[in-house]
């Protein structure tokens, strides 16, 4: 019998291969995100050190936003760009955990950009 790969295997399998790659240091931290069916989650990470930098997520306490939507994503890619940017980290590393560029990933990115966040 064949055994069907599910797809959380498949995008760890992905998200391995993308990380091979990746590296975020502390001039250039990278933008990891993660999503759920109900919440997204970012941070940015320095590799180097192994420490994170700074997190926003549609999860957070005495917060308004909404994640299991695009809306949300938005909010969520606004809040890191701000907490980054107060940081000191302008410039960053995409990483989109093996997910496709797509929908909620995609409004995340496009929202840390236009909040300030270079990649």
């Amino acid at each position: 019998m064949i055994k069907k790969e599910s797809k959380n295997q498949r995008r760890l399998r992905v998200h391995a291969r993308i990380r091979s790659r990746l590296r975020g240091t502390a001039e250039r931290p990278r933008l990891a995100v993660f999503r759920s069916v109900a919440h997204i989650y970012a941070q940015l990470i320095d590799d180097s050190s192994g420490a994170t930098l700074v997190s926003a997520s549609s999860n957070e306490k005495n917060s308004s936003l909404k994640g299991g939507n695009v809306a949300g994503a938005r909010d969520v890619g606004r809040l890191i760009a701000e907490r980054a940017l107060a940081k000191g980290a302008r410039r960053v590393i995409f990483d989109r955990g093996g997910y496709l560029y797509h929908g909620r990933v995609k409004a995340l990115a496009d929202a840390a950009r236009e909040g300030g966040l270079e990649f």
